[in-house]
């Protein structure tokens, strides 16, 4: 884009107003905003039915899903607005070098002013890539340390941080449900929550084998050492369908006291459960909970969702067979390298997208690689 001072000496400055302008228009069709303006309208005559609450969970229902639709509006409208107005502040730019007023202060709010909405409708057209039934929910996530003895523990503990330091960045919340520290240092295994709209889109492109490559602070000769870890994400249902039916005699289920370093992860309880599903050796665990009762209840709530999404990817391999097709030779392979020593390089190795700052990417800017897979993934679909 062109500098505030050279701003109108070309016609760069019109043709991103154009191409935003056609990206307004093409999100006017791919986002179904008419369809949406037709639904909120809908919703709005349920939600002022003075029996709305007397069923509450369609109550809830009707709220949360006009909420959100009136968002996704507001947010479409403003930026159209904005748009709009970018357009008038250009055509004012332009008239004042015309003149031969040139304004700088004027030219340079027009680039910040581009620069801005070109980043809002990046952002707007990710929704595009959220098509799978249960994107918006939020994700229960599962890090588990792998090869590489303590590197790999430690390697988790640090994964741990920078999924949590993104969730912070985009305004997610983090429940840490339950941690099983290391022998001598880091996670053998960390289950958490991210709640916030369109959290297991996001995260499900994170899902996969981590690759880490450093000098081992844990070698005393301080060798080079390559670690594992990875990433489990599970969408995170409020209600399951009915056909989620787990029979007591299926579960095996103990209870131990919390372990580790206490507050830093978890608060300390006496009533850790741990629920074992004998038919899928499907093992979940929650020890933040104030009791023995809610650990249990929680840790139920995940075994479920968890029954539910297997089920799901079960009936999806069987109709991929049946169709000729092949499963992802990838899954359950690492997807992404960080490279510490003998050089700094994150490299995703599903997209080739890659940064020589491994400290950002460790601090949870890692929008780079999931909008980079997510987008691939729309273009094979």
């Amino acid at each position: 884009m062109a500098s505030p001072d050279r701003l109108g000496e070309d016609s760069a400055p019109q043709d991103v107003l154009a191409d935003l302008a056609k990206r307004l228009e093409e999100a006017t069709e791919y986002l179904g905003i008419e369809d949406r303006r037709e639904r909120r309208h809908a919703l709005e005559e349920q939600a002022a039915a003075p029996d709305l609450w007397d069923d509450q969970d369609h109550a809830r229902e009707v709220t949360t899903e006009l909420g959100r639709v009136s968002s996704d509006l507001e947010d479409f409208d403003g930026l159209a607005t904005d748009l709009g107005d970018a357009e008038v502040l250009c055509e004012m730019v332009l008239e004042a070098q015309r003149a031969g007023e040139p304004d700088p202060a004027l030219s340079a709010e027009l680039v910040d002013s581009l620069a801005t909405l070109t980043r809002r409708f990046d952002q707007l057209e990710l929704q595009s890539l959220f098509v799978g039934e249960h994107d918006e929910r939020n994700a229960i996530c599962e890090i588990h340390a792998g090869a590489g003895g303590t590197d790999a523990q430690d390697w988790a503990e640090m994964l741990l941080r920078m999924y949590s330091r993104w969730a912070e960045r985009r305004g997610f919340d983090v429940e840490v449900d339950e941690v099983t520290e290391g022998q001598e240092a880091g996670l053998l295994s960390a289950t958490f929550i991210v709640k916030g709209r369109f959290a297991f889109g996001l995260l499900r492109a994170e899902r996969g084998v981590h690759r880490l490559v450093r000098m081992s602070p844990f070698d005393s000769q301080r060798r080079r050492q390559t670690s594992f870890a990875s990433l489990d994400v599970t969408p995170f249902l409020d209600e399951l369908d009915t056909e989620i039916d787990i029979e007591e005699k299926d579960l095996r289920i103990d209870t131990y006291r919390a372990s580790g370093a206490g507050g830093q992860h978890i608060n300390k309880t006496d009533s850790a459960v741990r629920i074992t599903h004998l038919p899928t050796n499907i093992v979940v665990s929650c020890q933040n909970e104030r009791s023995q009762h809610q650990n249990r209840a929680r840790a139920m709530q995940i075994l479920a969702n968890k029954l539910a999404e297997r089920a799901r990817e079960e009936r999806q391999a069987e109709l991929a067979q049946l169709s000729g097709e092949r499963a992802d030779n990838a899954w359950g392979n690492q997807i992404r390298s960080y490279v510490l020593a003998p050089y700094q390089l994150v490299k995703d190795l599903r997209t080739n997208v890659e940064t020589g700052n491994v400290d950002l990417v460790l601090d949870g800017d890692i929008d780079q690689f999931i909008e980079a897979e997510l987008r691939r993934r729309r273009g094979d679909a």
